[in-house]
């Protein structure tokens, strides 16, 4: 068993997919970038450069285009609602201790990768902790943007698993907040499911799915999957024994929520720690995903040693070589379930 969180994806893994854009289509992007930009809120704004930082992403107009299947004009719309709720939730701002008591049972956890380098959110609805309540959203768009900030570069999406095993009607999450959430990730993260896993679904439990389908667009239900063989979907190495993988990932809040958080450079008050203002360094002084269990376990994960080896993980068409680099720490600054 282990409590050390994997953060990168298997050694080797080619990130997929890659999209490749028509001249046409650059010039879309490019004209809803400049739409966007005559949004903007003013400078003087505390939250702009956080705003600016979302807009500046490279994936950004990209995935509201292709959400719009490229028309423009409802591209345009889409980025005006989702700048709007940006400005009321701000995501990138939300404090862990605002909502870690949500994450104490595990009802969501980030860990590990699929074949195609997309990070894996784990949510369980049967360790439901709390009531129904706005931050049970805030804590699952916490999640949201902590799965951003472990994808590695070229990879724009994510991989949800439900699991159903040991959920009650108590516990299984309302058709009003299961909604509420496909409208945060079909609204607001457009394009950015890849795949949304459905395991250990009772029959009991097949009336919820038929209640949400109204809310679904075909696009995230042509993504869902029910029961499938996750093996052929998950590396075995990244996968948890839970669900038929090698990894045997033992859940203790305190040390799990410590290695999130340091890893992606969060600080107290939800800004980020110098250095991580795009996300987490491309170089990590030491990745937690290649400490042991004893530093982990004695809080000692975090971005401080000298050396660092950096996984060979690369985008479809690109080749990067195994290499290792000798990096300085970073010093901090004055960052319902399914």
């Amino acid at each position: 068993m282990t409590k050390t969180v994997l953060t990168t994806p298997e050694l080797g893994t080619v990130v997929q997919p890659v999209y490749q854009y028509s001249d046409e289509q650059t010039a879309q992007v490019k004209a809803l970038r400049e739409h966007t930009d005559t949004l903007l809120l003013d400078p003087s704004d505390p939250y702009h450069k956080w705003e600016l930082r979302w807009v500046n992403k490279p994936d950004t107009m990209p995935r509201y285009m292709r959400a719009a299947k490229w028309k423009l004009p409802d591209a345009m719309h889409r980025i005006e609602g989702t700048l709007k709720w940006r400005r009321e939730l701000q995501p990138e701002l939300i404090k862990p201790d605002d909502v870690k008591i949500e994450s104490e049972t595990g009802k969501i956890l980030l860990n590990g990768f699929d074949k195609d380098g997309r990070p894996i959110i784990y949510m369980r609805p049967g360790r439901e902790n709390t009531e129904t309540s706005p931050r049970q959203l805030r804590h699952l768009v916490w999640w949201l943007e902590r799965a951003k900030d472990l994808m590695p570069p070229g990879q724009e999406t994510l991989v949800i698993i439900v699991d159903y095993k040991s959920t009650t009607l108590r516990t299984n999450p309302s058709i009003s907040i299961a909604s509420k959430v496909l409208t945060i990730l079909q609204q607001h993260y457009v394009e950015t499911l890849g795949r949304a896993i459905v395991t250990n679904l009772p029959m009991l439990l097949n009336f919820f799915y038929k209640g949400i389908s109204p809310f679904l667009d075909p696009v995230t239900r042509d993504k869902m999957r029910f029961n499938p063989d996750l093996l052929e979907l998950i590396p075995k190495s990244q996968l948890d024994s839970d669900f038929g993988g090698d990894f045997e990932f033992e859940f203790d809040h305190e040390i799990y929520w410590k290695q999130i958080v340091d890893f992606c450079g969060i600080a107290d008050d939800g800004t980020r720690l110098e250095g991580y203002f795009d996300g987490p360094n491309s170089i990590h002084a030491q990745l937690p995903s290649q400490l042991s269990d004893a530093d982990t376990e004695s809080g000692t994960a975090t971005p401080s040693s000298a050396s660092t080896t950096i996984a060979s993980v690369t985008s479809a068409g690109e080749t990067k070589a195994l290499a290792s680099a000798e990096v300085a720490p970073a010093a901090p600054e004055s960052i319902e379930a399914l």
